[in-house]
């Protein structure tokens, strides 16, 4: 499996995406559901917004937690104290677990990065046992990110490249409506439910927004990072003026939605 997620170092991810994960964890977990004892597979656990965010929703019997970047794995794995929890390198389209293994598999904005995002859901289905949960959820690109829609859009307006950027963005797997609803009844699972989650993003400045961006960090990131100096200014100039609003730079907040989606795995 490859990922189109750019990741650089774990603190850049942090200010650019982690701390929101963090954020849309817990709603993920109560729309998932969990239960006192239950062995759980965090797929794409990033560096365990999820993953650190499961103990504190029930009594698991043990979570396993996979990224296909060593990057993540490595950072999670230096936060990780719970004993219950293991951390390792995986392939979200071709789990190293047996059939059955795991109660619940969950992927917290992880789908829309893999670009065989039905093979991971199939992997998930295959390494719940029956009557157990697959779930995930990922950003409404095209109408739930209204932050990283603001970039692209000013982007747009100056670069033809990043017109194609936008498009590539707002269309990723996984990311319409009703998209993973249907892979999840395609690959078997039953009483499918889809939703949507919704939290702010809140920034300080506009430093606070553009710095993770700026640094490389993410699809928005590594555009950013292959312009010329020049092209890189006038483009941090307009997303600056975007995000001002015509008002003095401080504190902003933006919404951002999530699709999520859940079904239970069918008994033999």
């Amino acid at each position: 499996m490859t990922s189109s997620f750019t990741v650089q170092n774990a603190d850049g991810y942090e200010q650019l995406m982690g701390r929101w994960s963090k954020q849309l964890a817990p709603p993920f977990i109560d729309f998932a559901g969990i239960a006192d004892g239950e062995r759980v597979l965090d797929v794409g656990c990033g560096t365990g917004s999820l993953t650190f965010a499961l103990p504190q929703a029930a009594n698991l019997g043990e979570i396993v937690a996979i990224d296909f970047s060593p990057v993540f794995v490595e950072a999670a794995s230096q936060r990780n104290t719970d004993k219950k929890i293991s951390i390792q390198q995986g392939d979200a389209c071709a789990l190293a677990f047996a059939d059955g293994s795991f109660d619940r598999a969950l992927a917290l904005l992880v789908l829309h990065f893999v670009p065989e995002a039905d093979k991971a859901v199939a992997e998930m289905c295959r390494v719940v046992r029956p009557g157990g949960v697959v779930a995930a959820a990922v950003w409404d690109h095209l109408g739930g990110m209204s932050g990283m829609r603001m970039v692209l859009d000013t982007a747009a307006m100056l670069d033809e490249n990043a017109a194609r950027i936008r498009s590539h963005y707002c269309f990723q797997p996984m990311t319409r409506p009703g998209e993973m609803k249907r892979s999840f009844m395609a690959n078997g699972l039953t009483n499918v439910e889809e939703t949507s989650l919704t939290i702010r993003m809140d920034y300080r400045s506009f430093s606070d927004f553009w710095e993770p961006i700026a640094a490389g960090e993410g699809p928005l990131g590594k555009y950013v990072a292959s312009l010329p100096q020049d092209q890189r200014a006038r483009t941090e100039a307009a997303v600056r003026a975007a995000f001002e609003a015509g008002e003095a730079d401080g504190p902003r907040s933006f919404a951002a939605v999530a699709w999520a989606c859940r079904g239970v795995v069918p008994s033999a």
